[in-house]
């Protein structure tokens, strides 16, 4: 069964382990991001600071609810101790079930209504993340949702937000996202506002979802009922003519006008650095706050890997392995390390034919996610792409350093790379590779060195006796 809030979800978490509640009073100035990212460092439980300097009772932050494979299989109502392929595997069969979303009158996001000159952003614990940051970050952890205007599609997605003042906001978008598209092809080209809405503190699949990379046109709302297992409970906004999460604990309401720009950022990201510079961007103007009692606000806090963006080590690979599933590519497991700062995908393929890693280089960088994957490692099926170390002890011994890794000199990526130079980093530009880590097809079968592992060069009888013996002394 699906949770029906953020708050029936931290309290799983806690029953499971993994989550914290701090109930010392903790400044929202850098002091919760620096806790937040010892959390993510020395792999902690996800924290809850109940007290906020400056900040009423009752008015708390959240982090760290998204850092590793446990917390993500308890956010699928799964067994936390799932593997990562089974993680994988199971998200991809339940989407392919979605379930419509289910239109409510009322929902607990309603508790507190703001509209006018009521709105005051800082009436939240709005923190301050990372020293160096542009601002105080209220997005970083949530849904914004806009429409298309010419099909109504409605887009889910996680765009960062910095805090202007008190009733307005700066948003994130690359190019490459959908959001930003939306408005600049749908409203901005036609010297129209577009109408905005950002879901702070959500159940924690519709957060997931919201991280997916999904193709234009297909909403989000859909895919999140088919992974619940349930529809999704939406309530109409106050303000703009869209629907938010009914259990939401923060909903925030308004209007991005077409021509106007605020400079936003920069802001410690997913990769280990800071990231996109201090630039012109799109102004959100708020019309209306509503929020639950004692509202939760999440938030996320980037930087050496791991931390919430984990999850995208899971949406990432799926993103990569529905294209070579669909072209009928034999794949065993894809995998992407938070390790790699989500720039690096791995995939183990059975390697039936010549150049095998080519093709799924190829379908891998025309997929959504081939702008934000300027590396690829292609494994035999005998490795276990989910398994740090023998995915390095492949490349150091399998990949040729002169045949077995290919470059492509012009390619399309992500400006948040950090190895970009300004001018690839404003025009988009930049380089990729991948590396074979197959043996050639056309080599005897006795050219192809043997591999010395306890599976793999002791008979099923010896490995027995060995791990028998092993378990006698408790291991």
């Amino acid at each position: 069964m699906p949770f029906k809030d953020l708050r029936e979800f931290i309290g799983k978490l806690e029953k499971e382990g993994e989550l914290l509640r701090i109930g010392e009073e903790v400044d929202w100035n850098l002091e919760a991001g620096a806790v937040l990212r010892r959390c993510a460092e020395a792999h902690l439980p996800a924290v809850v600071f109940e007290k906020i300097l400056g900040y009423p009772e009752g008015y708390s932050l959240c982090g760290g609810l998204a850092a590793n494979y446990r917390r993500l299989a308890i956010t699928l109502d799964m067994d936390p101790g799932a593997r990562p392929k089974e993680i994988m595997e199971e998200i991809l069969r339940r989407r392919q079930r979605p379930v419509k979303p289910r239109q409510v009158k009322h929902g607990p996001c309603k508790e507190n209504i703001h509209a006018g000159s009521d709105v005051d952003l800082l009436e939240f614990p709005v923190p301050m993340i990372h020293g160096g940051d542009g601002g105080r970050y209220i997005g970083t952890w949530h849904l914004t949702i806009t429409k298309d205007p010419e099909s109504d599609w409605v887009n889910w997605g996680m765009y960062r937000h910095m805090l202007h003042d008190r009733s307005t906001i700066g948003v994130f978008n690359a190019h490459q996202q959908h959001c930003l598209q939306m408005f600049t092809r749908c409203y901005e080209a036609k010297n129209k506002p577009m109408d905005i809405a950002i879901a702070i503190g959500v159940e924690p699949v519709l957060t997931f979802v919201a991280t997916t990379s999904v193709p234009y046109g297909i909403s989000e709302v859909d895919i999140a009922g088919g992974l619940r297992g349930e529809p999704v409970d939406l309530v109409r906004c106050e303000t703009v003519d869209l629907s938010v999460p009914a259990t939401s604990e923060i909903v925030i309401e308004g209007e991005v006008r077409p021509g106007e720009r605020m400079d936003e950022g920069p802001f410690g990201e997913f990769s280990g650095y800071m990231s996109g510079l201090k630039q012109p961007r799109p102004v959100i103007h708020v019309k209306a706050i509503t929020h639950r009692n004692n509202p939760i606000l999440t938030m996320s806090c980037p930087g050496i890997p791991t931390d919430d963006d984990f999850v995208l080590t899971v949406t990432k690979g799926i993103e990569a392995w529905e294209p070579l599933r669909a072209r009928g590519l034999p794949v065993t497991g894809v995998s992407v390390f938070a390790e790699g700062g989500l720039k690096l995908v791995v995939v183990a393929v059975k390697p039936l034919y010549a150049n095998i890693a080519e093709e799924v280089a190829h379908l891998v960088w025309g997929s959504k996610i081939g702008p934000s994957t300027p590396y690829l490692i292609v494994v035999e099926d005998d490795v276990d792409p989910y398994d740090l170390g023998q995915v390095v002890h492949a490349l150091a011994t399998k990949c040729h350093p002169y045949r077995g890794i290919v470059r492509l000199e012009h390619a399309s990526v992500t400006h948040l790379t950090p190895f970009l130079n300004r001018h690839e980093r404003q025009y988009n530009m930049g380089a990729k590779a991948y590396f074979d880590c197959t043996w050639p097809v056309d080599w005897e079968k006795s050219d192809k060195p043997k591999r010395i592992s306890l599976a793999e060069a002791y008979p099923p009888e010896v490995q027995q006796k060995a791990l028998a013996l092993w378990r006698k002394y408790g291991h």
